[in-house]
């Protein structure tokens, strides 16, 4: 799995904009990349959490879930773990400073895993401009 540089510019964008709150959201891909975050309706967020309201997401397929730490502790909670368990199989934390070095991927197990950030080219749809 891949994800697009500017999905990721975004995730460490709105996890700096949000702290000292946490955020929170999920992964959407196109085939083999992730190309969008999906924010949940009714997310709640605070210095210690971010809670994402699971039944008000809408019936869209998702690869995981990305949350930021504030503090920039990237390990997992074990709340993290438990999420990462039943939604998806790739899971991103964002943390302070929010640069191109301060995220990690993990899997559904909470193991480390690679994540290739690659330039994508996102299709316009012209019904919507």
């Amino acid at each position: 799995m891949k994800i697009a540089k500017d999905t990721l510019s975004f995730i460490l964008e709105v996890s700096k904009s949000s702290a000292p709150k946490e955020f929170a959201g999920m992964l959407q891909a196109t085939g083999d990349v992730i190309t969008d975050v999906v924010v949940v309706p009714g997310t709640e967020s605070s210095d210690e959490s971010a809670v994402m309201q699971l039944f008000m997401l809408p019936n869209i397929a998702t690869v995981g879930t990305v949350h930021s730490h504030p503090s920039g502790n990237l390990r997992p909670s074990t709340d993290d773990l438990e999420l990462f368990d039943r939604k998806g199989e790739y899971h991103i934390i964002a943390g302070a400073p929010y640069n191109e070095s301060s995220w990690a991927c993990y899997n559904n197990k909470g193991e480390r895993t690679r994540l290739e950030v690659i330039k994508y080219e996102f299709e316009e749809d012209d019904e919507n401009w």
